[in-house]
């Protein structure tokens, strides 16, 4: 059945669109772009800003066209005088409680309020500088996030972010009028409360109230110094996303110019997340299997099921703080980054000759919350402090820039050897339901002897945008050593945004959904929309990315982690099978029960 369709007139054109599309919608659709500063296309409306107001003729005062919805026979000016007076007035107002340090600020260049006192060339303060001397204090207490409430504007985004995507609620507005604040809960440093640090509030945050925990300089003197040998890995999401910041349009892959990128910046190895995403499919898949077989076989009532997925390190504190009875639900399988930080300061460290004291391991993720997961005490197995330093896909964009490499210009370059190989179930890590395909097109093999039966081991019902997903897969004909398993329906689930999440979590809870095994990514979309990703995001940006990553997966020699053979070799030569005792001292862990409040 058709909507019913408003007529209407913008800048004197005539437009027809649906009932209940707003001012902006409908102004989008003629070509015409309203700024805006509170808008969000992941969010819901809030009409806080008013930057994008418009004249709709025969009105008293002028609309929010964000949170305005068409009527039949309107006409609309989106660019009339009082408009430009009133849009003005509004950024100037906005500046004079804006700590305005342009060149000192890390959004310098990427900030919302700053393209448009450009564009409406704000010269001379108009009105008095109202910043307060308590808001130039910055939280710098998270290892992931800085919140700087000299920079805020009191959008709002962050706090519907945290609310509505991510259900967490870290952030709130406290007090009213020119006392009004983002504030977190008893204005509490950012690391004292209930906070992810998955970082959806910096990507929506239209300046620099929230940016990333900076570590460039402390990699830049670790590359300097002689004394150290500095490795890099890259995780999956990256390069499909670095080339954003970098002049190439949303979607291109940009594996080999980023590894080129990596060596002319001195790195003495630059190496790939992908292979220990390789290590944990073998290792959580066989733990899974394990699982399987002591509920079904054993009759092992201390086995807890579903399996959940530990790759995503927002997740894994939301459910610390949220649902601490259910933690060994988790997979003990670590991330693949901090998989790689224990591999890489002991077998790979053997293999050529180098001390893991001298070591320095450095990623390159799409996450601010791998920033806090590396410095986790839990993260020390290999003697050492397994990851270094985390940049963001964000901050790596801006070493390349400082070192003047001309990125479109680069010739692709290969990873090199030694947890350098991978495979494509390993690039699908990055996209919502792509640790669970992996792990299903592993799995499966294991116990029948055959592919997944899926068109080119393409599992479709474990992927999309959906925020909760599910599918079943009939496990038959199986080898005899897994005799348990055959008939067995495997019951699976897939959640991305933490919002998602609870709403899953709350339904095992309570009973109300029976799955064997579980996955869950903290960001929407999965790591291609991670906190660290580039500016901006949107449901379109996410969709690019995941069409890019899932077309890497298709166009590699190896599709499924059992077949790296690299991961092969380390099994032979170092941890002996997966769930070794080897293997649990250094890839595997427990997590802790935190407050709620």
């Amino acid at each position: 059945m058709s909507k019913y369709l408003v007529n209407l007139k913008i800048n004197n054109m005539p437009i027809a669109v649906e009932e209940g599309t707003t001012i902006l919608e409908a102004a989008k659709k003629l070509n015409f772009r309203i700024p805006t500063l509170c808008n969000h296309p992941d969010l819901t409306v809030a009409g806080n800003c008013r930057v994008c107001v418009v004249e709709v003729k025969g009105a008293r005062l002028l609309a929010a066209a964000c949170a305005t919805p068409v009527s039949e026979g309107m006409e609309v000016f989106t660019n009339s005088e009082k408009v430009r007076v009133s849009r003005k007035h509004i950024v100037e107002l906005l500046l004079s409680e804006h700590n305005a340090d342009c060149t000192k600020c890390f959004k310098n260049g990427h900030c919302e309020l700053q393209d448009l006192a450009s564009e409406y060339r704000i010269g001379d303060h108009v009105f008095l500088d109202l910043v307060k001397p308590e808001s130039l204090i910055q939280d710098i207490s998270s290892p992931s996030i800085v919140k700087d409430d000299s920079k805020c504007i009191r959008c709002q985004r962050c706090v519907r972010t945290c609310a509505e995507l991510q259900g967490v609620s870290a952030l709130a507005v406290v007090n009213k009028g020119d006392h009004q604040k983002i504030s977190t809960f008893l204005n509490k440093p950012m690391h004292e409360v209930v906070c992810t640090n998955c970082g959806q509030c910096i990507n929506r945050c239209p300046t620099g109230a929230l940016t990333e925990r900076n570590y460039i300089e402390e990699v830049w003197n670790a590359i300097y110094d002689p004394s150290k040998f500095v490795v890099v890995q890259t995780a999956p999401a990256t390069r499909i996303a670095l080339g954003e910041d970098l002049g190439i349009p949303v979607g291109e892959r940009v594996t080999g110019k980023m590894v080129a990128s990596l060596k002319k910046l001195g790195f003495n190895k630059v190496l790939d997340t992908d292979f220990t995403a390789d290590l944990t499919i073998m290792e959580e898949g066989t733990e899974l299997l394990t699982r399987l077989k002591r509920a079904l076989v054993d009759k092992d009532e201390k086995v807890v099921l579903p399996m959940m997925t530990s790759c995503s390190p927002g997740w894994i504190k939301f459910q610390e703080h949220m649902y601490s009875d259910m933690l060994d639900n988790l997979s003990t399988c670590k991330s693949p980054q901090q998989m790689f930080g224990a591999v890489a300061k002991t077998y790979y460290a053997d293999k050529i000759n180098i001390k893991a004291q001298d070591m320095v391991v450095v990623s390159i993720m799409p996450c601010v919350a791998k920033k806090f997961e590396c410095e986790r005490p839990e993260m020390r197995d290999s003697g050492y402090q397994d990851v270094d330093y985390v940049l963001t896909t964000r901050e790596l964009a801006m070493m390349i820039k400082q070192a003047g490499i001309d990125f479109n210009k680069l010739e692709d370059e290969h990873y090199d050897s030694i947890l350098g190989e991978s495979s494509g179930a390993a690039v699908i890590f990055g996209a919502t339901g792509g640790v669970m395909e992996a792990a299903l097109r592993t799995a499966y093999e294991i116990v029948t002897g055959r592919e997944v039966p899926f068109t080119n081991l393409n599992i479709q019902p474990v992927r999309g945008m959906e925020g909760i997903k599910d599918a079943t897969i009939k496990i038959k004909n199986v080898k005899p050593e897994w005799s348990f398993l055959e008939g067995v329906d495997l019951h699976v689930a897939i959640a991305h945004g933490l919002a998602n999440a609870r709403q899953l979590m709350e339904k095992v809870r309570k009973g109300e959904a029976a799955y064997h095994f579980i996955e869950v990514m903290g960001c929407p979309g999965g790591c291609l929309g991670g906190g660290g990703q580039p500016i901006p995001t949107s449901p379109e940006i996410r969709k690019k990315r995941s069409e890019a990553i899932y077309q890497e997966d298709e166009d590699m020699p190896i599709r499924k982690s059992h077949e790296n053979p690299e991961i092969v070799e380390i099994y032979k030569e170092f941890l002996g099978e997966p769930l070794s005792h080897k293997s649990h001292d250094l890839l595997h862990t427990h997590y802790k029960p935190r407050k709620r409040y």
